[in-house]
């Protein structure tokens, strides 16, 4: 059956700015670790996939002997320690409802539930974090529906193609039978690789991206309606009619383009 595939950061809800980047500089804070990202040093940070691997880019020689973590195992300990925190910190500020579903998720998700589709997540995050952000983007019964494959399910993370091809492999997908929905240009590689058709909404830290070999890239799905936000088309390579919303009609006249991309044609 064809299957939806979500992003979770920057799609489902916009989480960097308002909830990964707070949840970090706190934890860092309480762990006494003299490290505050700013909005723009965060900017480069997201181009890092995973959130172990975004603490771990700031252990220079100098700042890991300050800390005494003088082993790669007390580096690796601390790590895990600082990321379990954060999750934590983050969750509490999804539950808070300080970042709202982004436009149109809820409505796709519903459309494509009742259409029989198949729904999943795909992100480098936490599993508890991702939950947490689904759940309250689209609530208790339609994330019910969601497969979900995250954190460390995979050891290489996004641009790698590793858990998207997991998806499929383990949904029993071939490529041509999903779609994928992302926010980065590092989540579109990745789907792409995987022989994945891609549509990005693209989110605050992503929007002047190279989004090169997606199959169409708008503003967000889009909540048709006069105080709502419509989706603003800014590439569409193969000419979809998208009008104030995509749809999920507009998901399948993607998956029924002729020349769908295959895995060892975008290797």
């Amino acid at each position: 059956m064809p299957t939806l595939i979500f992003d979770c950061d920057g799609v489902l809800a916009d989480t960097e700015q308002f909830g990964h980047l707070p949840a970090f500089n706190k934890t860092f804070e309480e762990f006494g670790v003299p490290v505050q990202w700013t909005v723009e040093e965060y900017a480069q940070k997201v181009l890092i996939g995973g959130g172990k691997e975004r603490m771990r880019s700031i252990l220079t020689d100098e700042l890991s002997q300050q800390l005494g973590l003088t082993s790669e195992e007390a580096k690796d300990e601390a790590i895990l320690a600082w990321h379990k925190r954060k999750t934590a910190i983050y969750t509490e500020l999804v539950n808070d409802g300080v970042m709202p579903a982004r436009p149109g998720i809820f409505r796709v998700v519903q459309e494509a539930h009742l259409a029989g589709w198949g729904l999943a997540v795909a992100s480098t995050s936490a599993e508890p974090a991702v939950r947490a952000v689904l759940t309250h983007a689209v609530g208790v019964g339609l994330a019910a529906s969601f497969t979900i494959f995250a954190g460390d399910v995979v050891p290489a993370k996004k641009p790698a193609p590793d858990i998207y091809l997991l998806v499929l492999d383990d949904l029993g997908l071939e490529p041509g039978e999903a779609i994928v929905v992302e926010d980065s240009a590092n989540g579109l590689r990745a789907a792409v690789a995987a022989g994945l058709r891609t549509v990005v909404t693209v989110s605050g830290f992503t929007r002047d991206e190279d989004f090169t070999g997606a199959s169409l890239v708008v503003s967000s799905l889009g909540d048709p309606g006069d105080d709502d936000e419509p989706a603003e088309v800014l590439q569409n390579p193969h000419g979809i009619d998208v009008g104030a919303a995509v749809t999920l009609a507009t998901f399948q006249q993607l998956l029924d383009l002729p020349s769908t991309p295959t895995r060892s044609e975008e290797s």
